[in-house]
């Protein structure tokens, strides 16, 4: 009788153990995918008139997203990068004194005061992102209605203004989600850095207004560091010539640098900094610097690039040769 109390016991205990053990396995934080996606418009490019300068315009929506194992979104944070560049009927270039995103823009972005609308952009960009979010991409699509505007639900929700472009950014988004170490737990983050090169046209070529935009889109943990890291760049190149007549094709497609993939051409016409006779692709250095991005801070990221713009030795040891200063400006820049 006493041997049977003491397996009894033993029993007991074991099973104690094991749901124990079954409880830590259930407590255990699903894992999500992670990705960025870009979408780019170029809504004008007009010529010069005696009264008014040209102009182009280019509007860049961008989202980041995490997704789980069912295929729906766990958090989403989206913003958008809009600019209007100029230049005189005599082919003199314009530069702007600063680039901001509607996000970063908060109430001055002016939707309430002059749009007639109750809430600002980055409230009803808020407001999108908490509709989206337990969706699939199917569900997220049928969230836009007539007119690009969303849905009943969305309005209600707070987001009166137009989603289409905003949901074409969260497709591109989902669809590049990859494995992650990100959790439902982390927060994502999204910073743009816009840079613009003027060059003043000539009767012999073309000048060129130029903008481009690099944004970085992290989950972070509590202690503020990086989780997982996505990162990519829209270039738009406004051209017009010596009397102000733009030369630039509205018809073309804008992809992204890392969309471009083998096609950006850095490999065949990059120069090899570190003489090993390999210059890889932008999109394969973007990788290099998003995996460094992994485990560090912000502050730590600002420190990757040296006086000149480029990466330190690690990150160039790591495979990312390139410019990295439009990448630290806007990990600088993340919300």
């Amino acid at each position: 009788m006493k041997m049977k109390k003491i397996l009894c016991l033993s029993l007991s205990v074991l099973m104690v153990v094991s749901m124990i053990g079954c409880k830590k396995e259930e407590k255990k934080a699903e894992t999500l995918k992670f990705g960025m996606g870009v979408v780019t418009e170029v809504s004008k490019a007009s010529n010069a008139e005696e009264d008014a300068n040209g102009q182009g315009k280019t509007t860049t929506n961008v989202a980041v997203v995490t997704v789980d194992a069912a295929g729906k979104i766990v958090a989403c944070q989206l913003d958008a990068a809009d600019a209007t560049v100029a230049y005189t009927g005599d082919g003199k270039a314009i530069a702007n004194e600063s680039f901001a995103t509607k996000y970063e823009l908060g109430d001055a972005y002016n939707m309430v005061a002059y749009g007639g609308s109750e809430k600002e952009w980055y409230e009803q960009a808020d407001a999108f992102e908490g509709v989206v979010c337990g969706k699939t991409l199917d569900e997220v699509k049928a969230l836009v209605a007539g007119e690009g505007k969303g849905t009943e639900e969305v309005i209600n929700a707070g987001c009166t203004i137009t989603v289409a472009e905003f949901v074409q950014a969260i497709e591109k988004a989902y669809n590049n989600a990859v494995a992650s170490d990100v959790t439902a737990e982390h927060t994502l983050k999204l910073g743009a850095f816009t840079e613009q090169s003027c060059k003043d046209a000539t009767e012999e070529k073309d000048g060129s207004n130029q903008l481009e935009t690099t944004f970085l889109a992290v989950a972070v943990d509590a202690e503020g560091k990086v989780v997982a890291a996505s990162s990519d760049c829209v270039q738009v190149k406004f051209t017009f010539d010596a009397t102000g007549a733009s030369t630039y094709d509205l018809t073309k497609a804008v992809s992204s640098k890392k969309e471009a993939g083998a096609n950006y051409g850095m490999s065949a016409y990059g120069t090899d900094l570190n003489g090993d006779g390999v210059v890889k692709e932008w999109n394969e250095q973007a990788a290099a610097f998003d995996a460094a991005c992994v485990g560090k801070t912000v502050s730590e990221i600002n420190g990757f690039a040296n006086a000149d713009g480029y990466g330190n030795a690690d990150l160039q040891t790591a495979g990312c040769t390139m410019a990295i200063d439009g990448f630290v400006k806007a990990a600088a820049k993340l919300k």
